[in-house]
């Protein structure tokens, strides 16, 4: 069995949570998903600190999906760590946000998010965003020489 590709999805709302996860599933899109439920908890999560000291910090994901309005730490202040560190600055990162403000559109993109995605309020539109996400980022992407991350 060929091991699958982590995702870390950064959300706290249970019910995207749920809709994201649920959307992987129906579009058969079986890669292992660690939910971080604030920025804080991300941020340990991924430079192995608090709680996640012994993870393995080699053990990257594959993506990460962030959502901007977190609590404890915001979105962008996540992204703006994740690329002022060497282990994680060239790490795939997709905003994927219900934010339709152009200022965290351009700011997202500052920091070197890797895309911008508003999630629709649609159920089928938003089943067919994160099939169509999967696919790219998981399948067809390509990422640079020397980042390691889970496979």
């Amino acid at each position: 069995m060929i091991p699958q590709k982590r995702i870390l999805l950064i959300e706290d709302n249970a019910d995207d949570e749920t809709l994201t996860i649920l959307a992987f599933r129906e579009n058969n899109i079986a890669n292992d998903v660690f939910v971080a439920r604030d920025g804080a908890e991300a941020l340990d999560y991924l430079f192995c600190t608090g709680k996640y000291a012994d993870r393995d910090p080699d053990d990257l994901p594959a993506l990460v999906l962030l959502d901007l309005k977190l609590p404890k730490i915001p979105g962008l202040e996540v992204l703006r760590r994740l690329r002022a560190d060497p282990r994680t600055e060239l790490l795939p990162v997709v905003v994927l946000t219900t934010s339709s403000e152009e200022r965290d559109l351009v700011e997202s993109y500052k920091l070197r998010c890797n895309s911008y995605i508003q999630k629709p309020v649609d159920l089928t539109q938003f089943m067919g965003s994160v099939r169509q996400l999967g696919l790219y980022w998981l399948v067809l992407n390509k990422c640079p020489p020397g980042v390691r991350l889970t496979t």
